[in-house]
């Protein structure tokens, strides 16, 4: 098992090694395995490695108790337990399975997205840095998601920042930069708050763990909680902190799919989880805080919703709402039902692969016609029948239609929600069902705008590669099927879940 672990971190990480000594060594003349879909082939070896490898540690893993694998020490920390290492249990399983199996179709449907044939963005060049910074990426979620302490969870926190404003800024414009820089900014500053969290927890109990939240004074734990939620709604573009997402859209657009949809969003969402689900007592009051403010946010979102014409701004809008989704299910979790933390913990995965469908299919159409302005969209239904057939399913399942993935997550959490038996809960209830009505008819009404209608090309086929068909292919199966997985898995939070 240890070495399947150690070759799921080590495997990215040596791919992003090879491309950086690439970088350094071939500044001007770059050699043709670095460039256009060879590169690309380069960077899918090592993901699919790092994919074999999970697939072998997440199936000698399931229905086993949580394990815990501890190495090495810093000299100047002096802490009874070793640092670093790797924690095995429900939460860290969903997580890796969403992290390295959609890193891979993203890395995979890059190979034919960068290229001098797409209409919005030719790339020309630049291969070897983006292959560098997504398996970067892939590493610093790998870690994170593996992550037994508060320390080590930093530490891959801030390098999937880092990734993350890399990658925004791949096409060297000053939007791209400002936006770049915007989303580091905004995810970075606020994740001071994480260490001085960090700090407090340290001074007080001696440890990094998870758990050591729990034996803080209960002031001091309580404020340790809120800074830590404050830096995990900065990640996650929740409250005020959402506006770095709809102007981080200028990046390419798998790297969209997969900052936006698995990785950069959930972090933070998943740091919370992680703390509500470490076995000790959280408060009500920072159950209904979670809650409320996730609900804000939904509704926030939703209100932008109507008022976008690029595609990709409409979806980071829905990808803010959706995540608010994982935040309330943690929240109505720690006011006592259960069902509503599995909800929302089983949101993260069902909304991660519907999501990534609706992201990749726009960067279908932004890759055939030039654009992806609905204004500028209309009747692509007849031009190319799969991808409209592939953007009605992720619309379908990121709108809680019966019986698409997302529907059984967000039912479970209007499920937690009513089992509070409080006025609260109703409203909660209420709120959620009315978001979904809400989404589903603006989502229905871009469907029927830009798939069908008479369109300005008539019926011209759509010409893209048939390699984007296989990896949407994939991600509907993976989308239906999720809850098979997610549900499962997620019985086993149970023990660990607070009220």
């Amino acid at each position: 098992m240890a070495v399947w672990l150690a070759l799921i971190l080590l495997l990215p990480f040596i791919g992003a090694l090879v491309f950086l000594i690439g970088a350094l060594l071939f500044v001007s003349d770059v050699p043709s395995w670095f460039r256009e879909k060879r590169a690309g082939y380069l960077a899918t070896f090592w993901v699919v490695a790092a994919l074999i490898a999970a697939l072998v540690v997440i199936t000698e893993s399931l229905g086993k108790p949580p394990a815990l694998f501890l190495f090495g020490q810093m000299p100047w920390i002096q802490v009874e337990t070793k640092l670093f290492g790797v924690l095995l249990d429900p939460l860290s399983l969903l997580m890796l399975a969403v992290t390295v199996v959609i890193g891979l179709l993203v890395v995979i449907f890059s190979i034919d997205y960068l290229s001098s044939k797409n209409h919005e963005h030719p790339v020309t060049s630049g291969w070897m840095r983006y292959y560098l910074w997504l398996l970067f990426f892939i590493f610093s979620m790998v870690g994170l998601a593996l992550s037994p302490n508060l320390l080590q969870f930093l530490i891959f926190w801030e390098l999937t920042t880092i990734c993350s404003a890399a990658l925004i800024s791949f096409y060297d414009d000053e939007k791209s930069y400002q936006a770049g820089f915007k989303a580091l900014l905004m995810t970075h500053a606020p994740g001071l708050f994480f260490v001085v969290g960090l700090a407090l927890v340290f001074v007080y109990t001696g440890t990094f763990d998870f758990a050591g939240i729990g034996k803080l004074p209960s002031t001091i734990k309580a404020s340790v909680i809120i800074l830590l939620l404050l830096a995990g709604w900065a990640k996650s573009a929740q409250g005020p902190f959402y506006t770095w997402i709809p102007e981080a859209m200028v990046a390419p657009t798998p790297v969209s799919a997969y900052l936006h949809a698995a990785a950069m969003v959930k972090a933070g969402a998943f740091l919370i989880a992680r703390i509500f689900c470490s076995g000790f007592e959280v408060s009500t009051g920072i159950g209904i805080l979670t809650a409320i403010v996730a609900i804000l946010t939904m509704y926030g979102g939703l209100v932008f919703y109507f008022r976008q014409d690029d595609l990709k701004k409409l979806l980071a809008y829905s990808t803010i709402t959706n995540v608010g989704y994982i935040f309330l299910g943690l929240g109505i979790g720690v006011m006592g039902p259960v069902v509503g933390l599995r909800g929302g913990l089983l949101h993260l995965i069902c909304h991660a692969f519907s999501k990534t469908i609706l992201f990749l299919s726009v960067g279908v159409i932004s890759y055939s016609t030039g654009t992806r302005l609905m204004s500028r969209l209309s009747g692509l239904a007849r031009r190319s029948p799969f991808l409209a057939f592939a953007f009605i399913v992720g619309v379908l399942s990121v709108t809680g239609i019966p019986p698409f993935s997302c529907f059984w997550s967000k039912f479970y959490i209007i499920v937690g929600a009513f089992e509070l038996n409080s006025a609260l809960g109703t409203v909660l209830g209420l709120l959620i069902l009315g978001e979904s009505v809400g989404a589903f008819i603006c989502f229905i009404l871009v469907t029927q705008r830009v798939f069908f209608g008479k369109g300005a090309e008539g019926d011209t086929p759509l010409v893209f590669p048939g390699l984007f068909k296989v990896i949407l292919g994939v991600l509907i199966v993976l989308a239906l099927l999720s809850p098979l997985f997610g549900i499962p898995l997620l019985e086993g939070v149970k023990s660990t879940a607070v009220g």
